[in-house]
């Protein structure tokens, strides 16, 4: 069965755009002046996605590894934040599946590599599917960035230090909320905090959990995102 070519959302391609624009200011800015763009491996990655996307027993599915091989100058030229673009690209890929309806088997992962065989401006990705055990994938993201995987055990959030996520804000609860998976995919629960849980602009206490849910917890946003 083949499937028509699906082009990347303009609005998750722009948002993109614009968070490589604000990284790649100041000091990094001569490096791309000219020479392969981070937003052309971005549109790479997502065109791996719809071209090796396949039926799942929930839906399409789509690859979740990456492996992005470059000429050696260009490699050079992202040294210096390739930890934050390799995150961009990852959250690039999983926008993209947000807009399309994919679905991952197993955590979003980017990597780069050096291929000598490359010219400059020249970049090749290898994409496959690589699924997680149980097939469900749980992952908190903080305000700056962080991701915290939802495994076997529950993901604290609270104020003391020992906490998965320790939130230094008054108005959170020494052990405030955990987020849970179980046999039915993953839950919020309150665990008595003095202020409350909010998930999507609404009070809980305990309350299932959707990808792109938002929990607001004192002055923190987490996002839940699952696959």
């Amino acid at each position: 069965m083949s499937w028509p070519a699906v082009r990347l959302r303009d609005v998750g391609l722009h948002g993109f755009e614009r968070r490589l624009e604000a990284l790649v200011e100041g000091v990094f800015s001569r490096a791309f002046r000219s020479g392969l763009q981070p937003v052309e491996i971005g549109r790479r990655l997502a065109r791996e996605m719809d071209d090796q996307r396949t039926v799942g027993v929930h839906g399409l599915i789509a690859p979740n590894s990456f492996r992005v091989r470059l000429a050696e100058s260009d490699r050079a030229r992202f040294e210096a934040f390739e930890t934050t673009l390799l995150r961009e690209l990852a959250d690039a890929a999983r926008s993209h599946a947000r807009d399309e309806g994919y679905g991952f088997l197993g955590q979003v992962i980017v990597s780069l590599e050096t291929d000598p065989d490359l010219n400059p401006g020249q970049c090749a990705v290898a994409a496959e599917i690589r699924a997680d055990p149980d097939g469900r994938v749980g992952t908190l993201v903080t305000a700056d960035g962080r991701r915290i995987p939802v495994a076997e055990r529950p993901v604290v959030i609270g104020r003391l230090s020992s906490c998965d996520i320790p939130l230094g804000d008054p108005q959170v609860s020494r052990r405030h909320a955990e987020v849970r998976r179980d046999p039915e995919g993953f839950a919020v629960f309150d665990l008595g905090s003095t202020n409350g849980t909010v998930v999507n602009g609404a009070p809980v206490r305990e309350r299932r959990l959707s990808d792109g849910d938002e929990l607001r917890i004192g002055s923190a946003t987490i996002r839940f995102e699952t696959s």
